[in-house]
């Protein structure tokens, strides 16, 4: 661990992103930086395996957040539909809303049974090339549906889903982020 204020080591300033606005994100800038040794995490030599270890398990922490925005995808989608009317009916009564509605429950179930299954892997002290399998499997399949799911509740909401007063417009731009690649 780096303590702030060493020498060669800078913090940017904040990015401006589109989504994750509750993650205060800069850059940090080493140069011939001094670590002490008190301040080293593991066996000297290993940061490298470290940190391959510590990314497979991000990749369940990743997919259980974009679970979450499935599932409050889901939630919001199918309260919205039992209170917004068109025509003297709630949407939600209209064949494609529901339809759109059981897709979201579908999507939010499979990642559940995805990432829940990685976890219990992971707690559990399976192999590591089973746990990484299933581990990129689950973060594969939970972040392209979150994505999915927030344009799915965008559209259920209508024009509302594109005002900033509603979560689901937030949804839909943090969602994105979940699936870009490490780099």
């Amino acid at each position: 661990m780096v303590p702030t204020g060493r020498s060669g080591f800078e913090v940017g300033p904040s990015y401006a992103k589109l989504g994750w606005h509750a993650s205060d994100t800069h850059p940090l800038t080493f140069t011939d930086v001094r670590v002490p040794e008190d301040h080293l995490l593991g066996e000297r030599g290993q940061g490298y395996r470290q940190f391959l270890s510590i990314l497979d398990g991000g990749r369940v922490a990743i997919a259980a957040l974009a679970l979450g925005c499935i599932r409050a995808c889901l939630e919001l989608s199918t309260e919205y539909a039992k209170q917004r009317t068109s025509f003297g009916v709630p949407i939600g009564r209209k064949q494609g809303v529901a339809f759109q509605i059981a897709d979201l429950d579908v999507m939010a179930a499979a990642a559940h049974q995805l990432v829940y299954a990685a976890a219990a892997m992971r707690d559990h002290g399976a192999g590591a090339a089973e746990f990484n399998r299933a581990a990129a499997i689950a973060k594969l399949y939970a972040t392209e549906s979150a994505v999915t799911a927030t344009r799915v509740a965008t559209q259920i909401f209508g024009g509302y889903g594109f005002m900033e007063e509603y979560p689901v417009a937030r949804f839909y731009r943090d969602a994105k982020v979940l699936g870009l690649p490490v780099e």
